[in-house]
């Protein structure tokens, strides 16, 4: 660092302190006579011009020195290096001292620069999820597991805000914060899909480098609780529903055994029947499998994107053999380019496949199934719909023009078995879980089902999703 020159005022005032002394003890000799006049101001100038340049280089040192020392105390990362003239020997000393303890604190702000970095990759590769609290319970950072699983930084992501605002959460913190132990919670979360977690609070101490005074771990039970869920459920769905069915195979079995072992004619047609029972009994198990296999990820969110314009035509296309034979048509409204995001393409044309499937087999036969997707309006507009949310989504509606649903079964359509009318339910083909299938992968796409309906013009199926 080069010496600068030190303000005029300064190394004056300084000049006047080192030489004032003995200038004021010549100038005295001079007036008494003790000392011949010439010699007398030859060694009074000296003097004077000693002072000025002695304070002058002393004080551009120390002004130098002071500069570097300064930078290096603000976190600058350098050694203070003094590349002037250093007059003194103390000055030199001093700067000497400045350049070892700049260098150790350099040393250290490294080191420390390190281990947080190292602290931070620790933290950020664990398999498990985790948050990093300050001393007042706030959220400082989270893990990539926690991201994932909140969707979300820390203090954006509403589910962690829901998760510290639970009161066993929120008890749990506390008491690690003021007793300094770890402690342990079960959390569940209703919304906005229901979530189980098993959390650590682990205070530390001393605190992270970043502030963190508190750790929570958190472990996710909701996929094991819905596995454990989906076996009891697929044991009481499985054996209530194939029951009828599987009568039905018993009885024609003993009946083709039996009186019409030698009727050609009730063979066939029992055993017409007895495909379509088995058919039904497949479909069935098909729809609970995918059921369970959908409500044991509901709580994680999907990734990828979909264009649900181009998604929309191929379900249509695909559609057409089944369409053709109740003599509907589609009226297809939907642009190509409207992404859905995050989203999972195989899981949305299943809820296409679903809401196409009750329209044409519920719906006036030879009738017209409107099938559109849109932008959702924004709720600054006059025409938004109110239930939707606030942020960018898509809307896909299915509408058909048949009987209509009365308004009191409305509320209840998204659950598994359940019919308006079981016999033409059963008659129709259905297996009484597709709107239920169609709810929980809405759910996981963190989207919202809308049904609504008026008896004798027909019934119309919204699903907003957000827009990517």
């Amino acid at each position: 660092m080069p010496v600068a020159a030190p303000p005029t005022g300064r190394w004056l005032a300084g000049a006047a302190l080192i030489g004032g002394v003995p200038a004021l003890a010549l100038f005295i000799l001079l007036l008494g006579g003790a000392v011949d006049t010439a010699p007398g101001l030859l060694a009074l100038g000296a003097t004077l011009v000693a002072a000025l340049l002695v304070s002058r280089i002393w004080l551009a040192n120390i002004g130098a020195l002071s500069a570097a020392l300064r930078q290096a105390a603000d976190g600058a990362g350098m050694v203070p290096e003094l590349t002037g003239r250093l007059l003194l020997p103390s000055v030199a000393d001093l700067a000497e001292t400045a350049r070892r303890v700049a260098r150790a604190l350099q040393s250290r702000t490294e080191q420390v620069s390190r281990l947080r970095q190292a602290d931070e990759a620790i933290i950020e590769r664990l398999p498990d999820p985790l948050v990093v609290l300050d001393s007042e319970g706030a959220p400082l950072r989270a893990n990539a597991e926690a991201r994932t699983l909140f969707g979300g930084a820390p203090g954006s992501a509403g589910d962690l805000a829901a998760l510290l605002r639970h009161p066993a959460m929120a008890e749990a913190i506390a008491a690690a914060l003021s007793k300094g132990e770890q402690q342990r919670a079960e959390i569940v979360l209703p919304v906005p899909v229901a979530r189980e977690l098993r959390v650590h609070a682990v205070p530390m101490d001393p605190p992270l480098g970043d502030g963190g005074r508190l750790l929570l771990v958190l472990s996710d039970r909701t996929r094991d609780r819905a596995v454990e869920r989906m076996r009891a459920d697929f044991v009481a769905n499985a054996s209530h529903e194939l029951r009828t069915p599987l009568a039905s195979l018993i009885g024609f079995i003993e009946t083709l055994r039996g009186p019409a072992e030698d009727d050609r004619e009730a063979s066939a047609r029992f055993l017409g029947i007895m495909a379509e029972q088995a058919d039904r009994m497949r479909r069935l198990i098909d729809d609970l499998l995918g059921l369970s296999r959908i409500e044991i990820t509901e709580h994680q969110p999907p990734t990828g994107r979909v264009d649900l314009g181009a998604l929309a035509a191929t379900e249509v296309e695909a559609m057409a053999p089944i369409l053709a034979k109740r003599g509907a048509r589609v009226a297809l409204d939907a642009p190509v380019g409207l992404f859905a995001g995050p989203a999972d393409a195989g899981q949305l044309a299943q809820v296409l496949r679903n809401l196409l499937e009750n329209a044409c087999r519920y719906g006036r036969e030879g009738g017209t199934i409107r099938l559109s997707v849109e932008r959702a309006v924004a709720r600054t507009e006059a025409n938004a719909n109110p239930r939707w949310p606030a942020r960018p989504g898509i809307v896909l509606s299915v509408a058909d023009d048949g009987p209509g649903i009365p308004r009191q079964h409305l509320p209840r359509l998204t659950e598994r078995f359940y019919r308006v009318d079981r016999g033409r339910g059963r008659d129709a083909g259905g297996t009484g879980l597709g709107l239920a299938i169609v709810k929980h992968i809405v759910n996981r796409h963190r989207g919202q089902l809308q049904i609504e309906s008026e008896e004798g013009v027909g019934s119309t199926f919204r699903v907003w999703l957000p827009a990517e």
